[in-house]
């Protein structure tokens, strides 16, 4: 039993590694499990004869400090295109969307109502009902400018 254990014990390791990285949030316990597959490859074709414990250690720090690197290359490069990055600043999403003023601007302050929600904006002063386009944001105040 224990040197099936030694033959198969990094695939095992690597195995789990790899089961667990799926269960918990992040990308950690990957390059550790690749590493350990990669070490028991190496067991089964070299044997333990010619590639002991002291070498498989080695190896499989050596493959997970590789593996880490290569992942961070990897991962590191990758943006998030698209809407991602102002997923969760609600109002940067909405620049650039036309509405009608529910509440007159008046002295540069008004509301409007987009998506069941009421924003206050600020402008120049025009009259309830007219259409603007909101331009940008202050923290949780929209800045609107008349509509074409």
């Amino acid at each position: 039993m224990p040197e099936v254990l030694i033959d198969y014990g990094w695939w095992i390791l690597g195995l789990v590694l790899l089961a667990l990285e799926v269960a918990a949030p992040g990308v950690y316990l990957l390059f550790f499990g690749i590493a350990a597959l990669i070490v028991g490859m190496n067991v089964f074709v070299l044997g333990t004869g010619w590639f002991g414990w002291q070498q498989q250690i080695i190896a499989f720090i050596v493959l997970s400090v590789a593996a880490a690197l290569l992942g961070r290359r990897w991962y590191g490069n990758k943006s998030v295109a698209g809407d991602g990055e102002r997923l969760n600043r609600r109002t940067a999403r909405l620049v650039g969307r036309q509405a009608v003023l529910t509440e007159a601007i008046v002295d540069g302050r008004g509301r409007i109502a987009i998506e069941d929600s009421w924003w206050s904006v600020t402008g120049q002063d025009m009259p309830a009902g007219a259409h603007v386009r909101i331009t940008g944001a202050d923290g949780s105040v929209l800045v609107v400018e008349p509509a074409p």
